[in-house]
């Protein structure tokens, strides 16, 4: 009961912590000219942007995280295997049935990763053709 309550602690200072960063921008207009001059700096503002954008520099990055991310993932799940392993070819018949009771959440977990790997590879090669 205590893990659950401190858990859920953390989970609420976590978020707390998050609401923090979260920057809000409040904007007061005290006549009509101050709303339309508002309004004409927020569309010149949004038109510089739009050639600010590098995509290229975009690209470059996705495809540096999608690696970084994915070679972690891959020596995660190389790593815990070859601990499954070895723990299941030295235990005993009691901690190999524990064993591969384990081995069911580390496949459902492996294909959930992978998977999401394949889907943003996906969309990043869809993206690319628009």
């Amino acid at each position: 009961m205590k893990k659950i309550f401190m858990k859920n602690i953390v989970i609420l200072l976590i978020f707390l912590f998050f609401m923090l960063i979260v920057n809000t921008h409040i904007v007061l207009a005290e006549d009509i000219d101050s709303i339309i001059s508002g309004g004409k700096s927020f569309i010149t503002d949004a038109e510089g942007a739009a050639e600010k954008i590098d995509s290229e520099k975009m690209k470059n990055t996705s495809n540096i995280i999608y690696n970084v991310l994915l070679t972690i993932a891959i020596g995660v799940a190389v790593i815990y295997a070859s601990i499954l392993g070895v723990k299941f070819m030295m235990g005993s018949t009691e901690d190999k049935a524990q064993l591969k009771e384990s081995l069911i959440p580390f496949l459902i977990g492996c294909i959930i990763i992978f998977s999401s790997f394949a889907i943003w590879k996906a969309f990043v090669e869809f993206l690319k053709t628009i």
